[in-house]
């Protein structure tokens, strides 16, 4: 692949791939400690349909999808911090809605052209330098974030109960919490695409919980096994031409099945 190492398209896809294993590391390690799981699962379903709003009404794809996802994740965290009996069901309900509208959008779209597949499965090597500077915000947004509210964001994660009592706006940073979600999960799409990026998000986390004994340490390792993971994923892809999001996937499920037989052979 060294020689592939000359091509723009390949030098985007390198870039992109280790922001978006970064953010999805640090995200990620929230989304997992948080029990945010499923929550992130809607989201990410759900932001189709700002794909088909994009399409729609002729917006870049990253706008309309952000949008359409932050939304999505400020109602989830409106509905969920008042109804967590009923949590499942209105994610559900917020998951297929979501997709249900941005089928219907691209239905009515005159003449899109698009190919969705690139969306749902990802595309890592359509990257562009307008997405590398949508992911590089990201990644200084978060990194600042963490910065200013590392600990407060830290106690609300394991004890939100607790967090809240001392002071903390506990509903703030779910919220917050959930927004951040929402927009890694839409970077992610051109990555891994919308059908496996949850895979992205908790796979290499649950690998670096294991060998971590903080959250920042967590945030960190999964940086770096999401990367490794993606860069041999794309290598997988451009040698053997096949479907770079898969790729990723498979590659993580892998070295997570090997991570937990030989652990449990220690």
């Amino acid at each position: 692949m060294l020689e592939a190492l000359s091509y723009q398209f390949i030098q985007h896809a390198i870039i992109a791939g280790i922001l978006v294993s970064f953010i999805s590391g640090i995200i990620g390690s929230l989304v997992v400690v948080n029990r945010m799981v499923f929550l992130a699962g809607g989201i990410a379903h759900a932001s189709y349909g700002g794909i088909g709003l994009a399409l729609f009404l002729g917006l870049p794809i990253f706008l309309g999808t952000s949008i359409f996802a932050v939304l999505a994740a400020l109602i989830i965290a409106a509905v969920t911090m008042k109804q967590k009996e009923n949590m499942d069901t209105f994610i559900g309900l917020i998951w297929a809605v979501g997709m249900a509208i941005g089928i219907i959008l691209v239905d009515l779209t005159p003449g899109y052209n698009v190919d969705l597949m690139s969306y749902l499965f990802g595309s890592i090597l359509a990257v562009d330098e307008n997405d590398l500077y949508f992911m590089v915000v990201l990644f200084l947004a978060i990194i600042l974030i963490l910065a200013f509210w590392y600990k407060k964001i830290l106690a609300v994660s394991y004890d939100s109960e607790y967090a809240a009592l001392c002071g903390i706006n506990a509903k703030f940073f779910y919220a917050l919490i959930l927004v951040l979600s929402a927009l890694t999960v839409v970077i992610a799409i051109k990555v891994v695409g919308l059908i496996l990026v949850i895979a992205l998000l908790t796979i290499p986390v649950y690998i670096a919980q294991e060998l971590s004994s903080s959250l920042a340490r967590m945030m960190i390792l999964s940086g770096f096994i999401a990367s490794f993971f993606t860069l041999s994923g794309l290598w997988l892809s451009y040698t053997f031409n096949v479907t770079s999001g898969a790729s990723i996937i498979l590659v993580s499920a892998l070295f997570f099945i090997l991570f937990k037989i030989f652990k449990g052979e220690k």
